[in-house]
């Protein structure tokens, strides 16, 4: 006998769980690609694309996953022989430094490691012996998926300001747009990317990159862009059928209207990311309380420096690989497995909290990782629960 039969809950980070009002949006003949209802359609996407970045600047829209996105911005901006600095905490930033050596670019790597954000004191120290100005670009994921670190944007381009370098400013948010607080243009970031997949509660398969004037005019240099790649056709098109570089992903585009719709119009941008945080806070305050009489610990310390999108979680001994497996045999809640996590991936797993979740979702992802706990004489504080149902219900 097994209690997982039934709805199998996805908590992974990405793809996200997708609200069934997309999904039902999706499920449509195809329309025509050239006029009417969908050129119409997309003609009101991209402004609310901009909306949640909080940008005035452009963004092109790519049928792609996430790194899609990276090459997008990497080939738009850059040339052969070009620098970059690379601020690693955790898999996803150092990946895009190795796609772009893949390129022909030279990427300068401070890793930071998978326990800590950016140490804005030695990127100080990177940029001011950059006396020649030789690096491009500083590349940095907001929130990085595989530690779950949320890295402080306005600080790094703080950082650039006072060093008086001026290189271009990127941002990642693939885990986090939609679910962590970004500022695109208050915070001067000159190029961001994004997916369909997380915090747009859209299925993957859609990439997005914004940029600002800065990075259009490095577009004028780049000797990296192709034709498939070139941003400059997807944001100002004669054709429509020149934003996609060919055909559209129409369904696709169908479930993002309606995605949007939930987060601008009927629930607004501002309280989505308070959700979030609330949401967060309750499964960080289950895992203190469990591991009060455990070995186990979230993978940030410090919890200004968690991201509210994913929580990356070290159990110790084993028994995240443990707890993973109990769970979608015994609960029907299916964990992230570790990314990076070299050293003991078998003590680690990973939580999405991202998008379309709510209370309950949280609150069953909890309460089922209590049991799975007990089941497995796995040590724990047994309060946990309890814990972060008084954080959910003192937010209410």
């Amino acid at each position: 006998m097994s209690l997982a039969n039934g709805r199998h809950y996805l908590a992974i980070p990405g793809p996200s769980v997708m609200p069934d009002r997309v999904l039902q949006a999706m499920h449509r003949p195809a329309p025509n690609i050239y006029t009417g209802e969908l050129v119409d359609m997309v003609a009101t996407i991209v402004p609310d694309l901009k909306a949640v970045a909080r940008t005035e600047h452009n963004v092109a829209m790519y049928i792609c996953n996430g790194h899609g996105a990276w090459e997008a911005a990497l080939t738009n901006t850059l040339s052969r022989g070009d620098k970059i600095l690379i601020l690693g905490t955790g898999r996803f930033c150092l990946g895009w430094g190795e796609m772009a050596t893949a390129l022909g670019v030279e990427a300068q790597v401070i890793d930071f490691g998978q326990t800590a954000d950016i140490d804005m004191a030695r990127v100080a120290e990177a940029l001011a012996a950059d006396k020649a100005h030789e690096i491009k670009a500083v590349l940095a994921v907001q929130v990085d998926t595989s530690t779950s670190v949320k890295n402080d944007i306005l600080a790094l381009r703080q950082t650039l300001d006072a060093a008086g370098h001026p290189a271009l400013l990127f941002s990642d948010n693939i885990a986090c747009l939609g679910c962590d607080a970004f500022e695109m243009d208050a915070w001067g970031v000159d190029l961001m990317v994004t997916g369909s997949q997380k915090g747009l509660m859209t299925p993957p398969g859609m990439g997005f990159v914004y940029y600002g004037p800065k990075a259009e005019a490095a577009r004028d240099r780049a000797d990296l862009v192709t034709s498939y790649w070139d941003w400059r056709p997807r944001t100002d098109p004669d054709i429509f059928y020149k934003y996609f570089c060919g055909t559209a992903p129409t369904h696709h585009l169908y479930g993002l209207r309606v995605a949007l719709d939930m987060i601008l119009k009927e629930e607004g941008l501002e309280h989505v990311w308070d959700r979030h945080a609330t949401l967060a806070r309750a499964i960080w305050t289950a895992f203190e309380t469990w591991g009060q009489s455990g070995a186990m610990r979230l993978n940030i310390a410090e919890a200004d420096k968690r991201s509210n999108a994913v929580t990356t979680v070290n159990m110790g001994g084993g028994n995240g690989a443990r707890l993973r497996d109990w769970m979608i045999a015994e609960a029907g809640v299916t964990l992230g497995v570790p990314l990076g996590m070299d050293d003991a991936p078998e003590d680690y797993f990973r939580i999405g909290h991202m998008g379309h979740v709510n209370a309950q979702m949280v609150l069953g992802v909890l309460g089922s990782l209590q049991a799975g706990m007990s089941a497995l004489q796995i040590a724990h504080n047994p309060n946990g629960l309890s814990a972060a149902a008084e954080a959910i219900s003192g937010a209410a």
